[in-house]
């Protein structure tokens, strides 16, 4: 067998770039890319999608999902609401921050609801989840103090409730840690 060409060089050698031609080489390149392609792809879509946080009666609540989106939305658009969710200041591990909730129609006149909660859900610990009861503070104006008992990435969600009525506002938020400041 010969190791070398009609020119002399060998035909295997580090130095030899007739590799990179060959398809099936560019085959196994290819294929690690794609698959690194497609696992950073859903790492992003991890990170910027809603985290699937598991609900308490979770079965309940699944067996009739899609209509509970169609009346979901029917409710949003027929209701008209505005709803806004802010912090008096950037929360902090372990202090408390006011949080308040407003809600108007689509005149601007203020809703006044039966019930407003806003509840916190932490994507990686369920133990630290925890909702409050907003406190009504003015016509469609509802206020609560959190104290978030762990820094890093929290889902706030304000439900308001009104007769038969109920919409719910999410907010992503971070929390930083107390020596942050």
């Amino acid at each position: 067998m010969n190791d070398t060409r009609p020119d002399n060089t060998p035909r295997f050698s580090q130095h030899n770039k007739e590799a990179f031609r060959n398809p099936w080489i560019l085959g196994w390149i290819g294929g690690i890319i794609l698959v690194l392609s497609v696992n950073a792809a859903f790492i992003v879509t991890a990170f910027v999608t809603n985290p699937g946080l598991v609900e308490k009666n979770y079965y309940e609540k699944g067996q009739d999902q899609e209509q509970n989106f169609v009346s979901q939305r029917q409710a949003r658009n027929r209701l008209d609401w505005y709803m806004q969710l802010d912090a008096t200041h950037k929360p902090v591990a372990g202090e408390p921050v006011r949080y308040s909730f407003n809600i108007v129609d689509a005149k601007g006149v203020p809703i006044d609801g039966d019930s407003a909660v806003i509840q916190a859900y932490r994507p990686s610990d369920v133990n630290a989840d925890f909702d409050i009861e907003m406190q009504k503070i003015a016509p469609g104006v509802y206020s609560a103090e959190l104290t978030f008992p762990l820094k890093g990435i929290w889902d706030l969600s304000a439900v308001l409730t009104k007769g038969e009525d109920s919409l719910k506002l999410t907010h992503r938020i971070s929390v930083l840690s107390s020596n942050n400041q």
